[in-house]
C-alpha cells in the first residue's frame, strides 16, 4: 500500500502502489509545467475528498516496494486527460485493477 502525503498533513491518502506510481507521474508533469489541478475521490465509507494541486504545495510519495512498477502509458494518457478537465483527476482507490500489473498482452 503506498501513501501519498499533501501539504502538512500527517494523514496520507492511502492507495495500491501501481495507483501511486501513475498518480505521480501526471502529478509531477503537470506541477513541473506549472499547471494546478484538483484529485478527488471518494471515502470508503462515506464521503469524498478534493485536494487542490499546485507547485508550492508540499507532497511526498511513499511507496511500500522498493521495486518501482510498471507503467501503463493508456492509463497515464487516460488520467493526464482527465487532470485537464474541469473535474480533475477522479481516482477510484478501491480499483482491484489497479492493484496488480495488467498481464502481459492485453
Amino acid at each position: 500500500m503506498g501513501h501519498l502525503y499533501y501539504g502538512g498533513s500527517f494523514e496520507p491518502i492511502d492507495m495500491s502502489d501501481r495507483l501511486l506510481a501513475h498518480v505521480k507521474v501526471v502529478i509531477a508533469t503537470k506541477l513541473r509545467r506549472g499547471e494546478s489541478f484538483t484529485v478527488s475521490w471518494r471515502h470508503p465509507e462515506q464521503g469524498r475528498s478534493t485536494i487542490w494541486l499546485h507547485p508550492a504545495i508540499e507532497l511526498r510519495f511513499v511507496f511500500a516496494s522498493p521495486e518501482p512498477e510498471m507503467l501503463d502509458s493508456a492509463l497515464l494518457q487516460r488520467f493526464a486527460n482527465e487532470a485537464a478537465t474541469a473535474a480533475g483527476l477522479v481516482l477510484d482507490l478501491s480499483d482491484a485493477s489497479l492493484s496488480s500489473p495488467v498481464p502481459e498482452g492485453r
